[in-house]
Formats: C-alpha cells, structure tokens, sequence
C-alpha cells in the first residue's frame, strides 16, 4: 500500500465533478435549471468545488458543452472536462471512464473525490474537511446524523478496481468490499446527502454560502 503523507502537508486531491446523467426523473436538463440566486445547479457546484480543489474534471456526455459551469470556476482552479463514453450505462460506466482517464493521465493526487454534479446544498468547508482525512489506502465518506453521503474520496490504491467499471449505479460494491478501508468522517453538512432527482426537490430551498 502507498505511504502517507507527512502530517503537516495538505493532501493533493482532484475532484471528479460527475455531470454526465440524463436527468430521466427532472424531466428536462437539470445541470440548468436556476436557482434563487440566479445561477443554476451545475454552476452552484462547480463554484464549491472550486473554492477547495486546485484541480477539477468534469465528466460529462460527448454532444455536451460546459459553458454553463465556466462562468462560475474559479481562475485558481484548473478545470478539464472529460467525456464518459459509458455514460449511458449508468453512473458506473461513467466512473470507470472518469478514473480510466485519470490513470492515463497520470495525476498525481493522493485521492480523487467524486462529486455529484446535483448536489447544490454541499458545502465548501465540509469539502475541505474531507480532504484532510485523504490517504492512498482509504475510503473516505462523509457521515452526517448517521446517514452517508458525499463526495466520497477514493485513495489511489482503489483507482484501478474503479477504472474496470463499465456500468451499475456507481461504486458501492467496491466500497463493501473494502470496509476495512472506509474511513467515516462526520460534518455537520446535511448537503452531503441533499440532491436534485426532480423539480419538488427544489422548492422552498436556498443555497447558503460554506
């Protein structure tokens, strides 16, 4: 298993910002709706994201464009976008494209937290308290009133298992078979687990700032 790193240096992580569903149950784009504050969902998360991670990849579909999130990306974060072949199989297939392609390229990030792109409510500090619990052999998942959530980090030690999904609704069977690895961290962020399937899920709700 890989080492740690030294106690006093912040752990590198790459955010994997997964943007690639068909929003089936939203009935129409959801990446696009707009929010109370004017921006819409997808520029909502990927302006958290970029407040913690100095390097982002959002995974989308081939015919998508991603000026919608650019507007909101910080200029000290370094964005890419990364296309998910498999897209259509799921949220598995996705996630195999996304950690094949970050093998390939061979980041060197300790770990790679994988984002839902319909998740508005997470906050930037709960992002960055995950962060700090990164290492190369762990699992990490945020808890929060004893319910899971994300971004869930994954150590690089796990990259390869992640990168031979194909399809599947994401990445529990490798999380249950790793437990020994999953490393529980609990935030006060009910956000971890608050996302966007359909319009209801919108109403009444405000986006607040950390």
């Amino acid at each position: 298993m890989s080492s740690r790193p030294p106690h006093h240096q912040e752990p590198d992580v790459v955010a994997l910002v997964m943007a690639a569903g068909v929003s089936r149950r939203f009935g129409s784009d959801k990446r696009r709706v707009e929010l109370p504050d004017g921006r819409t969902l997808l520029e909502t998360t990927m302006d958290t994201v970029s407040q913690v991670y100095l390097r982002c990849r959002l995974i989308t579909r081939r015919d998508d464009d991603i000026e919608l999130a650019l507007n909101a990306f910080s200029e000290q974060s370094e964005l890419r976008r990364w296309e998910a072949e498999h897209a259509g199989d799921g949220l598995g297939g996705s996630l195999g494209d996304a950690f094949r392609h970050l093998i390939a390229q061979d980041d060197p990030a300790i770990a790679a937290a994988v984002v839902l792109a319909d998740m508005p409510w997470l906050k930037a500090t709960t992002c960055a308290q995950l962060n700090r619990h990164a290492r190369a052999e762990r699992i990490v998942v945020p808890c929060h009133k004893g319910k899971r959530g994300h971004p869930v980090l994954f150590g690089r030690d796990f990259w390869p298992a992640l990168a031979k999904l194909k399809e599947g609704d994401g990445a529990r069977a490798i999380v249950r078979a790793n437990r020994e690895a999953v490393h529980l961290v609990d935030v006060d962020d009910p956000g971890i687990w608050r996302d966007v399937d359909t319009p209801q899920d919108l109403e009444g709700s405000e986006i607040t700032e950390g």
